[in-house]
């Protein structure tokens, strides 16, 4: 998941899988920025997305916007829900 999506997740409040997901996934940095690479069922990657919903909005930064849609095409990737 892009840098951005999971500062973000960092401040919202969350399952107790999908905290774990977040908190045991390794940083990997990149450019100017940084990928967290995590290990999970699709289905705590499509939970976390459903969190990110407020990324999409009109006061959040393109930059945001943009690491939640890439973000979304990512889990889209993982195939249909189980």
């Amino acid at each position: 998941m892009p840098g951005k999506v999971a500062d973000f997740l960092r401040t919202t409040e969350l399952e107790p899988a999908e905290r774990a997901a977040l908190d045991h996934g390794m940083t990997v940095r990149c450019g100017r920025g940084y990928t967290r690479r995590i290990t999970a069922v699709p289905a705590v990657h499509r939970q976390l997305l459903a969190r990110c919903q407020p990324l999409d909005g009109d006061q959040v930064v393109p930059a945001q916007r943009k690491a939640r849609r890439e973000y979304e095409n990512r889990v889209t990737g993982l195939g249909a829900p189980a």
